[in-house]
């Protein structure tokens, strides 16, 4: 059984960083998702992969893996760097580039 370990991104629907700055361990998948052939829903007869695990650290979610004994890969993020922007920068005399209004 493995695990990933990583800090979502933000979602592209909200401005809140709400649930991305704690870290989320989810198992990968043992087993491929099935068709069913009835009614084409897709299946899976691994419980693990509905399990999302959120932690406040990296530390404690690599200790709870340890822990537990799943071998978890954790994927470091980029760090989120905000650019202030102000509506009245379009308009600026000294603005660098073309007016594309």
């Amino acid at each position: 059984m493995s695990a990933r370990i990583y800090q979502p991104s933000k979602t592209a629907t909200q401005s809140g960083a709400a649930k991305s700055r704690r870290w989320l361990l989810e198992f990968e998948p043992e087993s491929p998702r099935e068709i069913e052939p009835l009614m084409g829903w897709t299946s899976s007869g691994d419980m693990n992969a509905q399990v999302k695990l959120w932690f406040d650290t990296k530390e404690e979610a690599i200790a709870y893996a340890a822990r537990k004994g799943v071998a978890a890969t954790v994927e470091e993020t980029a760090p989120k760097v905000r650019k202030t922007q102000v509506y009245s920068d379009n308009f600026k005399t000294s603005r660098v580039g073309q007016w594309t209004h």
